[in-house]
């Protein structure tokens, strides 16, 4: 509709400039002044048909809980080690010789994400990350699944802008021996990036 109403204008001004070409001067001057009368109106025609501002198309994300796999430890001290898993439900599970203890919750990261428009996301995240013990030793930490599926899932946003999508994250902690992973706290961190399709 609006290239239509354009278009007329363009004509009429078209038209008038011909016209103001083979009139006489005084009747020239008349011409001038219709011909700037009227792209005054097409000026405003355009500001009147202006677009409204659009609405934020960044993704807006939140890390609000941090992964945290509670307490275990070797069945004995020349034990070989195993995993603690822990999904994105937060149940947790252990292989090998690893015995889990109840004397420490437990929970998967959870991110909240916002994106306006309600587009698509698609996460990635590197494999592994390490971490670090109190008392020397390290533990690597397999990062994933997601509750929205592995590495490089897509997944899509609600289109309020207030709507918070909640993105749980659990990982599996690779456990060496006593010697490899005394006992301590052990933390690290990861990064997941969230890009919009």
């Amino acid at each position: 509709m609006f290239i239509i109403y354009l278009f007329h204008h363009i004509q009429y001004l078209s038209y008038i400039i011909q016209n103001c070409c083979t009139m006489k001067k005084d009747i020239y001057r008349k011409g001038y002044l219709a011909l700037f009368f009227n792209i005054t109106l097409l000026f405003f025609s355009l500001q009147g048909f202006s677009q409204p501002s659009l609405p934020n198309r960044s993704v807006n994300v939140t890390a609000t809980q941090a992964i945290y796999f509670g307490a275990f430890c070797l069945e004995t001290a020349g034990s070989s080690g195993g995993t603690v898993q822990l999904d994105w439900q937060g149940t947790r599970s252990s292989t090998g010789q690893v015995v889990l203890l109840n004397s420490d919750p437990y929970y998967p990261a959870i991110f909240e994400i916002q994106l306006c428009q309600g587009r698509n996301v698609i996460i990635t995240y590197p494999p592994t990350t390490i971490l670090t013990g109190s008392n020397g030793g390290s533990l690597t930490l397999n990062i994933g699944p997601t509750e929205k599926g592995g590495n490089g899932a897509s997944f899509e946003v609600n289109n309020d802008c207030n709507f918070v999508t909640r993105l749980r994250v659990g990982g599996t902690l690779v456990i060496g021996n006593n010697s490899s992973n005394p006992g301590g706290n052990y933390t690290g961190s990861f990064s997941i990036t969230f890009n919009q399709q």
